[in-house]
């Protein structure tokens, strides 16, 4: 009991250090002083990525305090340091320490390698090095990336290059000035539209921009949490039962003292019996688990079935056999975030994938043919203006590359007279869905090749260039769902206001119609992302009166958002209606049988995204995350207590249907309704969270673990997931294209989602039972010791006189038994093949069933029992000297041991025996060197051998025959199978 006290306070003193050291930085106003850094009145913080737990200086206090956290090591260091106290003292000092700096050892060495493993990766995304511009105008830091390692508002942008990110391209906003007191002319206001954030790719040409945030101040950092250790629930379930062996130890010592009368220095003698008695909780507990996580990292990121999987927490592999609920993101995860055309609607025809070719042959024909003025439009002169809309209303920009010399270089796109069939091609844009449709333009006849800020150029099937002047774009937002652009064309000057966005938004813009609700619906149920496009054309005179009054709302100081809305929606009327078109995110390969397989294993998934509703909606019924015969209960929009309350009751009445809730709503009812929402969710068979940001996405893991006690595993692809992925109990990160920074903060990371499936079925569950079958064997293997000592001791007067001593103390825990120990971690009850197969098998891994105080306690009793045979065997059978029963009975307990190894075992590994040899041979071999401890012309007489034979015989063959028993009239589920 004594221990518990220093083990709280130590552990109770370093959270409150921990929590004073990352108290938050309180944020204010930031003044940037173009060209003047001296003026800076804070220091921007180091641009670096750091996904490191630890530096120099914390490495050994952190993992040490990690270490003595445990109730395990914290009481091993005690008992060690009570052999410096001679009256406590009971053997060697090295039987003592030598184990407990091994395990340390081992422990320190494992997470370096993590930690140098973290660092490397860390130093290869922090070598990207950026031109930086001084005052005088030179650069230096020059290097060629085009991915932004810091966030930056543009100032310039040169050589007409796109920016993939949802902002509008920009010119020239302020002149340069290096005077103190210089007040540049404003060209156009900056707004946020012009930030460049962190990791954004710029498509072409160069961008000039003052850089305001860096480092753990960039929005991608401020959206992440920080790195935590993370403990396995098995190991926090062997913490527990060691506490309770600590408890049968002290009981047993007290007992000792009792039987002895409580006689002299009592309490001593009690200490005594307590560091007796230390190895009913074994040392070797903790190595053996490290070492076994460590096999289980390699043999997971050396399977050839699961290519490209890496390990990076190497202390949580058994999670993955624990897990019930999955919490996954959409784009990049479950989908490829690769859109391909599917369907265009006109009204009155509907073209699919296998009728393309029709339209093809209309737009070689308008093409072909001058127009001819109809009083009613044909079909194919619709047709021509939908997709010529479609081809002109984006923010994508064609980028050609070509290699000279090895280098990949641009060629001069600006030229009249360029040869735009360059096969190189490819196309950039903020939007997956803007790039899927112009390259079904292109497909159908109308390919842009060009575009700078002020123009596109777009090719006909013909080959002829046509030309259009940009005159303003009005980019995509959350709040608008839609996005416009104003063109001029040079052939005939005239003016086109185009637009395309969500049915929601843009039925309320377009003329009346009687087909555009019910057709937006058709598409959503296919699981096609839908956008509406129109048109307006413009005079001259509405263009300009237009333009003057965008302007001055644009440099307004009051309300400038709110201004320039008005002017733009003064556009957006009565537009004419040209088309819906339908595009398909392509889903992940293998996604819909993977979400099965786990569904059968009894893992209920949750998508959290930040899409909308409806895309999110589409995604779960085209992936199968919701099957097609279950109903979905989307959860209205609610503000207020009143209305969370009405639309919880209604929930409450729907039975076995999918959950879809947008993140406000969410935020309202976990803000009055926390417990009943979270009760209610987790009854639903799928969950789907829409407009969720990364806080959202970490809180609800975090509700998940408080409410329900169950394990939780993130997986997803981009650096919005990182928040979700730490704070779930094991993260798992996919290098997607939205970059590495989900993977290199994951606990494991993987290539594909598919791979999920035996990454669990197989590794997660093979992981934690063996790890469960070689905790309860190690400790097994120390209560077996310590029940002998018992014996030993009240049989010789209640006297606190260790039984075995030194080396043999020793080489029991490690050279005799720790190799066919140790193989339990290649034992399987399955084949691989047969656990993907019925993946039923892992929903009871849940219940935690292969470790559990029955299980333990049926281990206690095989102690007991093999315990108490060993040592009355050796003291009943013994003659002539003492040094005869240690020779018997121990030479017993190592085959005992190796006895034992064999009836756990399920599947039989060619490792396993030699390991069984080795360790025999070991033993045989140190017999003739112990003369300390071994008679040896008695151990090689025909008396000792039948001697120990009985013994051993006695102690594992009922064992064998309540083994055999069992599996012939209640086998467990994986027998039949294999079978």
């Amino acid at each position: 009991m004594i221990f518990f006290l220093p083990w709280s306070l130590s552990r109770s003193c370093c959270e409150c250090l921990v929590h004073t050291c990352r108290r938050k930085k309180e944020l204010k106003v930031r003044t940037v002083w173009l060209g003047h850094p001296e003026k800076c009145e804070e220091k921007y913080p180091k641009n670096a990525i750091k996904n490191q737990k630890y530096n120099i200086v914390t490495f050994v206090p952190g993992v040490l305090y990690q270490q003595f956290k445990f109730f395990l090591n914290l009481y091993f260091l005690v008992v060690a340091c009570s052999q410096f106290v001679p009256s406590l003292k009971i053997g060697y000092l090295y039987t003592y320490w030598a184990p407990l700096g091994f395990v340390l050892a081992v422990t320190m060495v494992r997470e370096a390698v993590d930690e140098v493993r973290r660092c490397r990766r860390d130093k290869e995304m922090n070598s990207q090095l950026y031109s930086k511009l001084t005052v005088r105008g030179d650069h230096n830091m020059t290097h060629p990336a085009d991915i932004m390692p810091y966030t930056q508002i543009i100032l310039f942008e040169l050589d007409g290059g796109g920016i993939t990110m949802k902002s509008k391209q920009t010119g020239l906003m302020y002149d340069l000035c290096p005077q103190e007191d210089c007040d540049p002319p404003i060209h156009e206001s900056l707004s946020i539209e012009n930030t460049l954030w962190a990791s954004t790719v710029v498509a072409s040409g160069t961008v000039i921009g003052v850089v305001i945030y860096t480092g753990k101040e960039m929005r991608s950092v401020l959206n992440t949490s920080q790195s935590k250790n993370k403990v396995g629930l098995l190991d926090l379930e062997l913490n527990r039962l060691t506490k309770a062996l600590f408890l049968a130890q002290v009981v047993l010592s007290v007992v000792m003292v009792t039987l002895q009368g409580f006689l002299g220095p009592w309490f001593r003698n009690l200490f005594r019996f307590v560091v007796l008695f230390s190895y009913i909780i074994p040392i070797s507990l903790r190595v053996n688990l490290d070492m076994g996580k460590s096999a289980y990292g390699w043999m997971i990121m050396k399977d050839e079935n699961i290519p490209g999987t890496v390990v990076r927490t190497s202390t949580i592999p058994e999670e993955l056999g624990r897990l019930v609920y999955l919490l996954t993101d959409k784009t990049g995860t479950l989908t490829q975030n690769e859109m391909v055309f599917k369907r265009l609607h006109l009204g009155t025809v509907s073209y699919g994938m296998d009728t393309m070719d029709e339209i093809q042959s209309h737009i070689i024909q308008s093409y072909a043919q001058p127009p001819a003025p109809k009083v009613r439009k044909s079909v194919s002169s619709r047709i021509h203006e939908a997709v010529k809309a479609i081809a002109l209303c984006h923010n994508v920009t064609p980028v050609y590359e070509s290699c000279v010399n090895g280098a990949s270089t641009e060629p001069e796109s600006t030229e009249a007279d360029q040869d735009f069939s360059d096969d190189n091609r490819t196309y950039q844009a903020s939007s997956p869905d803007d790039v899927a449709l112009v390259r079904w333009t292109e497909s159908v006849g109308l390919t842009l090749v060009n575009r700078d800020l002020t123009s596109l150029q777009l090719k006909t099937p013909a080959g002829h260039i046509l030309t259009y002047y940009i005159l303003q774009i009005f980019p995509f937002t959350s709040e608008s769902k839609r996005m416009g652009i104003i063109v001029r064309e040079e052939a005939t000057g005239d003016i086109t206001f185009y637009m395309k966005g969500a049915d929601v938004a843009m039925a309320s813009i377009v003329q009346y119609n009687d087909w555009l609700e019910e057709e937006c619906g058709n598409m959503a149920r296919e699981g096609l992302r839908t956008l509406v496009v129109a048109k307006k054309s413009l005079t001259e005179e509405q263009y300009q009166d237009f333009e003057s009054r965008y302007n001055q709302a644009k440099l307004s100081i009051h309300d400038r958002a709110l201004k320039v809305a008005a002017v733009v929606e003064s556009l957006e009327r009565e537009m004419e209606l040209l088309c819906l078109t339908g595009v398909e995110d392509q889903l992940q390969a293998d996604v819909r049988p993977t979400l099965e397989l786990l569904r059968n294993a009894g893992i209920k998934i949750w998508m959290l995204t930040g899409d909308k509703l409806e895309t999110a909606t589409c995604i779960a019924k085209s992936s199968h995350l919701v099957s097609r015969n279950q109903d979905i209960h989307v959860f209205k929009p609610v503000s207020n207590r009143g209305e969370a309350h009405l639309e919880l009751n209604a929930f409450r009445r729907k039975h076995d249907c999918a959950l879809v809730i947008s993140g406000d709503s969410l935020e309202v009812c976990l803000r009055y309704y926390e417990h009943e929402f979270v009760e209610l969710a987790c009854q639903c068979p799928a969950v789907v969270c829409c407009r969720c940001s990364p806080t959202q996405k970490a809180q609800i893991v975090r509700l998940l673990q408080q409410h329900t006690d169950n394990r939780t595993c993130a997986i997803g692809d981009g650096g919005n997931d990182v928040s979700m992925i730490q704070a779930a109990d094991c993260g798992i990160g996919i290098e997607g294209k939205e970059g590495k920074q989900a993977s290199l903060a994951a606990d494991f990371s993987i290539t594909q989602f598919k791979h999920i499936g035996r990454l669990l079925m197989v590794h997660g569950r093979n992981s934690y039972k063996r790890s469960a079958a070689l905790g309860q064997f190690v400790m097994h293997r120390g209560m077996i010791i310590s029940t002998m000592q018992a014996v030993f001791s009240s049989i010789f007067y209640f006297a606190s006189v260790p039984l075995y001593q030194g080396f043999l103390m020793v080489g029991y825990a490690t050279i005799y038994t720790m190799f066919p120990v140790f193989s339990l971690v290649l034992d399987q009850d399955v084949k691989p093949e047969m656990a993907l197969l019925y993946p039923e098998l892992y929903k009871d891994l849940t219940k935690g069933r292969s470790l559990s105080f029955k299980t333990f306690l049926i281990w206690v009793l095989i102690s007991v029992y093999q315990g108490g045979i060993l040592m009355y065997g050796a003291l009943v059978l013994f003659d002539q000297e003492f040094v005869h029963v240690v020779a018997i009975s121990f030479t017993a307990l190592i085959l005992t041991e190796l006895l034992m190894v064999a009836l756990t075992v399920r599947t039989w590994h060619w490792l396993m025996v030699v390991a069984e040899l080795i360790s025999l041979g070991c033993y045989l071999a140190s017999l003739a060197f112990l003369n300390e401890y071994f008679d040896l012309s008695f151990i090689t007489t025909w008396v000792f051998l039948w001697k120990v034979c009985v013994i051993t015989l006695v102690s594992c063959l009922p064992l064998y025959i309540i083994k055999y028993l069992k599996r012939k009239f209640s086998p467990p589920s994986y027998s039949k199978l294999s079978s």
